[in-house]
């Protein structure tokens, strides 16, 4: 559901069943602050990029940032805070998240989701952050080591202490999310309010058990990688190397470029009726799917934050829905051939 009180130019909408409200498109801060390795791969953003890039998201109406402690090993967190405070941004009008799961040191201990390592890093995020408070604090990924009463328990006891405002998951499959909901139902524990997952035109794996369930729910849900890693510019299709692209160096997420292909052929057709961009009727279409809440959009350079943002305009027809359906769509499995079968003629 959109709010038609926006702020700025960019829409809100509400993050599950909670009160609060983001906008729906959030600012990510993985490209804040690589060196080498996986993270100088990502992006190798200084502070003042870091500073003209959150100042041209708040301009363009984003209200809602995400970053994670381990992004590179802390300096996202640190490099976000600092340009909040650079730009003098009220506290209150905005949404910070970050998250724990991830390694942060040597030993089994540095890792995980404990009730020690959540309480630590908690502490240490805001200490980067330079916050009082985290708005959503999410799980990085399922944690089989550590009895998910447990986790639920140490963050229910962040929000109580008003560390915390809102937790969330990540990465989590659709059992470990429902087992996860019915425990803190069931103890009284503070809610989960929102999921945040990859989920693209050529990565729809989701809409199998997760988005049923999150819809069924109503937990919001935030999507990484809304163009899979650059893949869906079209700058990889078509035998293009796609030069200065990510998934040069870093393969990642993974892609079914068989599949893939035939998807941006038609992208391209309805980027061109439209006088946008395929990455722009990608975002679009990610966008009128009832399931999600805000896109996650990751940037180095202005003028692809604001490209980027102006799928917020794009209408996508019926037709145009139909075509990236047909394009995209998964092949069905069990017991989804059996699901759609007449057999309760009650429906």
């Amino acid at each position: 559901m959109t709010n038609q009180n926006q702020i700025g130019k960019m829409p809100m909408r509400k993050l599950g069943d909670s009160g609060l409200f983001v906008s729906e498109l959030c600012f990510g801060a993985m490209t804040f602050g690589g060196t080498d390795g996986i993270w100088g791969q990502v992006g190798k953003l200084g502070q003042d990029e870091a500073d003209v890039l959150v100042k041209s998201a708040l301009e363009l109406g984003i209200n809602f940032f995400d970053t994670a402690n381990v992004y590179a090993d802390g300096r996202s967190e640190i490099m976000l805070g600092q340009s909040l405070r650079n730009l003098g941004v009220p506290r209150d009008d905005v949404v910070i998240a970050t998250k724990v799961a991830s390694a942060m040191g040597e030993g089994p201990n540095r890792r995980g989701t404990s009730r020690r390592h959540i309480l630590s890093e908690c502490r240490a995020s805001l200490k980067r952050l330079g916050l009082e408070h985290i708005d959503l604090y999410q799980i990085h990924a399922f944690d089989p080591s550590t009895p998910i009463e447990e986790t639920l328990e140490a963050l229910d006891v962040l929000v109580r202490a008003g560390d915390v405002r809102y937790i969330g998951l990540s990465n989590w499959a659709a059992w470990q999310v429902m087992k996860a909901l019915g425990i803190g139902r069931a103890r009284g524990l503070a809610p989960i309010v929102s999921l945040q997952a990859y989920y693209t035109l050529v990565g729809r794996d989701l809409e199998r058990e997760i988005a049923p369930m999150l819809t069924s729910e109503r937990v919001g849900l935030l999507v990484w990688s809304p163009l899979a890693g650059g893949y869906l510019t079209g700058k990889y299709s078509g035998g293009g190397d796609g030069t200065g692209g990510r998934l040069k160096d870093l393969d990642f997420p993974p892609i079914d470029r068989g599949r893939g292909e035939p998807l941006i052929a038609v992208l391209k057709t309805i980027a061109q009726r439209h006088g946008a961009t395929t990455g722009q009727i990608a975002i679009a279409w990610l966008l009128h799917q009832p399931v999600v809440t805000a896109v996650i959009l990751g940037a180095k350079r202005v003028e692809q934050l604001t490209e980027n943002v102006q799928a917020t305009s794009i209408q996508l027809s019926d037709d145009d829905l139909a075509q990236l359906d047909a394009a995209s769509r998964l092949p069905v499995e069990y017991p989804g051939w059996l699901l759609e079968s007449p057999g309760d003629r009650r429906s």
